[in-house]
């Protein structure tokens, strides 16, 4: 009825298959000692992007908390207009 049975998706959507992530492997394994060694730098020259890429990968990022005691308390549009509109 909704049509969300005819979507078909995006062609390309979904994880990649293993054979395909074995060849990127493959692909990008010659170039790692250069990938290291560019990283190494960057930490050397205390970079900051190469410093917290190490940082999480190293530690992992921290869990995300959602503090659940703060209440939004709403604030009126118009607050100098009186809400019975007694002054017109």
């Amino acid at each position: 009825m909704d049509g969300r049975k005819n979507n078909g998706g995006h062609k390309n959507g979904g994880r990649k298959s293993k054979a395909e992530e074995q060849r990127l492997i493959e692909r990008l394994t010659p170039i790692m000692p250069d990938a290291y060694k560019a990283l190494k730098n960057a930490l050397k020259d205390e970079e900051s992007w190469a410093v917290k890429l190490a940082f999480e990968y190293f530690f992992g990022k921290p869990k995300q908390t959602i503090d659940q005691t703060l209440t939004k308390v709403e604030q009126p549009l118009f607050p100098d207009v009186p809400k019975d509109n007694s002054d017109r």
